[in-house]
């Protein structure tokens, strides 16, 4: 693992790191190819051409790079948790309520071609 990308996960809050080791071990069984750095200041992973990034902020933690058009509904099913076009920002107390499928769905889904 990149250096840069360990460091910032060993810097996460112990309140969002439950969260993070979560969402990271979902996109990484679902794509265990994903090359693992740091882009934008923020945990990225990489698959050929896609990239997704999860970045741990104040709330909690933010998904940025997913794709509405393979997200497995996600959006459509949490539309409160969309921050922007392109953002979602993801608590503890949202992600209670999300099976693990739901996020395969959007992260994995992110990566594929």
């Amino acid at each position: 693992m990149d250096p840069d990308f360990r460091a910032y996960v060993d810097g996460i809050t112990p309140e969002f790191r439950p969260l993070f080791d979560r969402l990271h071990g979902i996109v990484v069984a679902a794509h265990p190819e994903a090359a693992l750095a740091l882009a934008y200041d923020m945990p990225t992973y990489r698959v050929g051409k896609r990239r997704l990034n999860l970045g741990v902020w104040k709330h909690g933690v933010s998904v940025y790079g997913w794709r509405r058009d393979n997200d497995g509904g996600f959006a459509t099913r949490h539309p409160d948790l969309l921050s922007s076009k392109s953002t979602l920002r993801i608590r503890p107390i949202d992600a209670d309520e999300i099976s693990d499928e739901e996020f395969v769905g959007l992260l994995g889904g992110a990566l594929e071609p």
